[in-house]
Order: structure tokens, then sequence, then C-alpha cells
């Protein structure tokens, strides 16, 4: 019975000191952390929007967006921020959408944990590439097994379908969300 109470007490110290221990490791790594995802951000939106020379945060959107402007200070688009389920977990990307939210310039993926090999595909190219200049009305639609006839659609991976789809649900979801915070006079 001491043997059995010592072994409890023994892997309970050591599970509150190992607690304890990662709770600081995490304290002094949330900073990092947040920077680098705030330097991934900036590289995007320079990604996304190439002539964009500058560009500040939509503080009153529920989401995360930003506008985009040039040297001469001119609105030329938005970086939109958006997540959503992909075949494995969530997937954060990040469009280029122009002033007027009909066409995407470029398409980054910021994070992903799909299948390597086949749904992370979706971050690279010939995938990405399908969405610069892609007409977002009514919505994009995707394609399989053929190529795309239509200036709204995108071919999907084979073997990676549903990441593929994702991406697609995805964007459409985060540009509904930003034509309707745009379409409410909120600017």
């Amino acid at each position: 019975m001491k043997k059995v109470i010592r072994m409890i007490l023994t892997l309970s110290i050591i599970g509150i000191f190992s607690g304890g221990v990662l709770s600081k490791i995490n304290d002094w790594a949330v900073p990092y952390i947040e920077a680098n995802k705030k330097a991934a951000t900036e590289k995007a939106i320079s990604l996304v929007q190439p002539e964009g020379k500058n560009y500040e945060r939509i503080k009153e959107a529920p989401f995360e967006a930003y506008k985009v402007f040039d040297e001469q200070n001119n609105l030329i688009g938005y970086s939109l921020v958006y997540e959503g389920n992909g075949f494995q977990g969530k997937i954060r990307l990040m469009a280029g959408v122009s002033v007027d939210l009909n066409k995407i310039t470029a398409l980054e993926i910021l994070e992903q944990v799909e299948t390597p090999g086949l749904g992370t595909k979706v971050t690279k190219e010939p995938f990405t590439s399908q969405f610069n200049n892609l007409i977002t009305t009514p919505q994009i639609d995707w394609v399989k097994g053929v190529k795309p006839d239509k200036p709204n659609e995108i071919q999907a991976i084979t073997g990676a379908t549903i990441s593929s789809k994702a991406v697609v649900a995805i964007i459409n979801s985060g540009i509904d969300q930003l034509r309707n915070f745009h379409d409410s006079g909120v600017k």
C-alpha cells in the first residue's frame, strides 16, 4: 500500500512540475509566435496584392481583413484572411481581392494540416495560380478532371478533391462575409 501511495505521489509531483514547465515555455513562446504570425501576414499581403505599398487592418470587421493601398495611398483592394475546415483540419488562407470584390488577385495558404503529398498540393503551383485574376461572381466553382471553361472556375486536384473544394468553400464564404460587411456601409 505504501508503495502505491509513493508511486502516485511521485507521478503527481512529476506531472505538476512538467505542467508548470510547459506553462512557462508557452508564456515565453507566445510573443515569438505572434511576431512570426504577424511577419507571415505581412509577407502574404505583399504576395496577394503585389502592387500594394502599405495596408491597414479593417478594425470594424468581424474577421481579419486589410485595406491595401498603392504609393499614392489609393485603395487598390483588400487582403482577406479566412479559415475553414479542410480534409484533415483547419485551412487558413489569405486572398487578395479587387476593390469591387469581383476578382481575386492571388491566393496564399497561411496554415494547413492536409495530407502530405496530396492535400498539401493546395499550397503549391499550379493550384494556387488558378486563383490569379479569378472572377468571384456569382461565386467560385470547381471542376474535376476537365479544364475550367468559365472565368470563375478552378480545377480540383486529383486525389485531393476534398482539400480543393475546401479552399474554394473557404474563399466563397470569406468573400460573402466581406461583401456583406462592405455593403453594410462600414468602411
